[in-house]
């Protein structure tokens, strides 16, 4: 398939553009594909984007002002200020280094600030008992942290009966390999 644009050369970037519920596609090589990149950060840059929905550029409050300011990626050097005005982070590290700061904004955008992802096809029931156990802990610990106790003796009991099935099966399934 050739690029939409110049006719050219072959498309690698597909990009779908739906407006006012129209769906347009766009095949493009590598160059006509930097351009309009170009193009959209000048119209619409990903800075804007986070602004809008995060409250991004609201300056921080009196005690946070300087330290924001001075935040510094260790690693590649960028600055928190950097951040926010071009709407990309520098290295992996950056995610550490502001993390204060990207943790709300990653909630805000994403409604967790966990992934909750698709899982392997191949998850074993054990495994997705071992995580679903682990979210009951957490939960718990914040159910203590809050003062829910209500809550919390329920969740402890969850606790107990999910590790006692679990040593059950784990048992059962020794005994059939023998």
């Amino acid at each position: 398939m050739l690029c939409d644009n110049c006719g050219k050369n072959p498309a690698t970037v597909h990009l779908t553009e739906i407006v006012d519920e129209q769906m347009t596609e766009l095949h493009l090589c590598e160059e006509c594909a930097r351009q309009k990149s170009a193009q959209m950060e000048q119209q619409f840059g990903l800075s804007d984007l986070l602004a809008g929905m995060a409250e991004f550029n609201k300056p921080p409050s009196s005690k946070e002002a300087g330290e924001s300011v001075d935040l510094k990626c260790p690693s590649c050097g960028q600055t928190y200020t950097d951040f926010k005005k071009i709407g990309r982070l520098g290295c992996g590290e950056c995610y550490t280094a502001f993390k204060k700061y990207l943790g709300p904004l990653l909630r805000r955008i994403h409604g967790s600030g966990q992934h909750f992802g698709k899982s392997p096809l191949k998850l074993t029931k054990t495994l997705k008992k071992k995580i679903d156990l682990q979210d009951l802990r957490n939960r718990l610990q914040k159910a203590i942290a809050t003062e829910a106790f209500e809550e919390a003796a329920k969740l402890r009991d969850q606790i107990k009966e999910t590790e006692n099935k679990m040593a059950q099966e784990d048992a059962a399934s020794k005994e059939d390999k023998k």
